[in-house]
């Protein structure tokens, strides 16, 4: 689908009274909307060239709904704060510490010390989104202080901050200035499942010591990340520090430091494990090592029963929206064709137009490439303008064209060289008509074919392709989805492929039959939910 955005009880008392111990006033109108995360990008994406990655488009939409949502409880606190706010009977100052509401089946205060002792059902909500529920708490009003022994349940809904939910023990809170620490505690921050021996509340961030971190809610993760110290700040960023990956409870690998974007997509971290009939067994996977500030390096590693082992490397730029790659070893596209780059400079700038729905992109690689018997010196440049997805009621379009220049130079008279160059455009029409049903059509052109190029490599045999799938759940945990591409220019169909995806808890399953190949491919990836 191209570059860019193909791409969400009554009976509280003291003695036999009700009592809400309200010592400061405000009048504050909360919405649901302020602490709605922001859009992630894309998480699922399909191994395909027959167009079903627009399938990836609508199971992010889901994903990102789900992100949203508002558990019942965190609806719960914003009525609730909507309602004490408006119950205040004084109204609040700038300045004024904001104020807290007591509720307790059993509540003693002690005006002249600022002391008090809840019991039963101990709930105390802060109206800037905070809110601290056990069945025993001490503290002091005048010092703004809560102290909970036995378990605490948190919650926290503030504006610009990831949503956090947590349970633990020893909790010390100061709800003046809102610093605080929390033992063996657990709970979800974000789309993030968190826990740490101790968590330690500031104003601006949130520390976790001896944490982890995965976004599988399972009571043993398929998969998690452990970090000695693990920061959140209200930028929406997780920083980690030594860091090691689990698949379960065992080590597949470490870096030094790790940092995630709430609502961002993701690399994977952790090995693909597959089949194919071309390759039989493979397992890949990649191993960056930070070296300074934005350069990384990367080995990619795969390892197949046929085949043996094929591997590469880059040496990695990436700042803002320019990233450079130096590139050494092979690589394959969704065909599973190999190309060896030896080496291989490749430089990209993207960005999305400020206040416009388009995006564009440029994009140049230059090196030595050797596919089998032919080698030739590469170059190809593209320059890529993209339109956000436009929606036509219950539709979708999806729109990018691009000039593409490719020189090759083989040195060789046999081969001799050659140079492409001219437009390319897609454009895809699709729909969701409900949970369970989906479709799309498209068309392409592009200029390269293997036909006119040296390489066959992420290239088709023909210019213009006709692309159609669907996609149908058959239960929550299955869905198939098929996919289909045709030469335009003779009206043959190239290709179809049918796919099995089945949900394993945190993880899934791909089955994939390519129809007029007769070709089996199977595969395993962790799937965050």
């Amino acid at each position: 689908m191209g570059k860019g955005k193909w791409e969400k009880g009554n009976g509280k008392r003291l003695g036999t009274s009700p009592l809400r111990i309200t010592p400061y006033a405000l009048c504050i109108a909360f919405s649901a909307a302020m602490f709605i995360t922001s859009t992630a990008e894309a998480v699922y994406e399909a191994s395909s060239d027959t167009g079903t990655d627009f399938f990836d488009f609508i199971e992010n939409r889901r994903r990102e709904a789900r992100d949203k949502k508002l558990t019942p409880e965190q609806e719960k606190l914003l009525a609730d704060i909507v309602k004490a706010a408006n119950e205040l009977p004084h109204e609040h100052k700038e300045g004024d510490p904001i104020p807290a509401v007591f509720e307790g089946d059993d509540l003693v205060y002690y005006s002249g010390s600022g002391e008090f002792i809840a019991t039963g059902k101990v709930d105390i909500i802060q109206l800037d989104g905070h809110r601290f529920q056990s069945e025993e708490a001490t503290g002091n009003i005048k010092e703004q202080v809560v102290r909970v022994e036995d378990r605490a349940h948190v919650l926290q809904l503030t504006e610009g901050a990831p949503r956090v939910t947590l349970d633990g023990y020893k909790t010390i809170y100061n709800y003046g200035t809102k610093r605080g620490t929390m033992d063996a505690a657990n709970g979800k921050v974000g789309e993030y499942y968190l826990s740490g021996k101790r968590f330690e509340f500031y104003p601006d961030h949130i520390v976790v010591y001896d944490g982890t971190q995965t976004k599988c809610g399972a009571h043993t993760p398929d998969y998690h990340v452990s970090a000695e110290r693990i920061e959140v700040w209200p930028e929406q960023v997780m920083k980690m520090y030594n860091v090691k990956f689990l698949i379960k409870n065992k080590v597949v690998g470490s870096r030094e430091y790790l940092e995630r974007k709430f609502g961002e997509q993701e690399e994977n971290y952790f090995p693909r494990v597959g089949y194919n009939s071309d390759h039989g067994v493979y397992i890949r996977d990649d191993f960056k090592f930070p070296l300074f500030n934005h350069f990384d390096f990367v080995i990619g590693a795969y390892i197949e029963t046929k085949k043996g082992i094929r591997s590469n490397a880059e040496l990695q730029y990436r700042n803002r929206d320019f990233v450079g790659r130096f590139k050494y070893g092979f690589y394959d596209d969704s065909d599973a064709r190999w190309i060896q780059k030896e080496p291989s400079l490749d430089l990209y700038y993207g960005r999305h137009i400020e206040g416009m729905p388009l995006g564009y992109s440029l994009e140049a690689e230059i090196g030595h490439w050797r596919q089998k018997s032919i080698s030739s010196t590469h170059g190809v440049y593209e320059a890529t303008l993209y339109h956000d997805p436009i929606w036509l009621g219950k539709y979708v379009l999806f729109m990018n064209t691009s000039y593409k220049i490719t020189k090759d130079d083989t040195h060789n008279t046999r081969y001799g060289d050659t140079s492409v160059r001219g437009m390319n455009w897609e454009i895809l029409l699709g729909r969701e008509f409900n949970d369970r049903f989906a479709a799309y059509v498209g068309y392409i052109y592009k200029k390269n074919n293997s036909t006119n190029s040296i390489f066959d490599y992420d290239t088709d045999d023909y210019s213009k392709k006709l692309q159609a799938g669907i996609s149908y759940t058959l239960t929550p945990k299955d869905r198939i989805v098929i996919g289909y591409k045709m030469n335009a220019d003779n009206h043959k169909m190239d290709d179809i492929d049918y796919y099995w995806y089945h949900d394993l808890h945190c993880s899934q399953a791909v089955i994939r039959w390519r129809g007029k190949r007769k070709k089996l491919e199977v595969h395993w990836e962790f799937t965050p939910f």
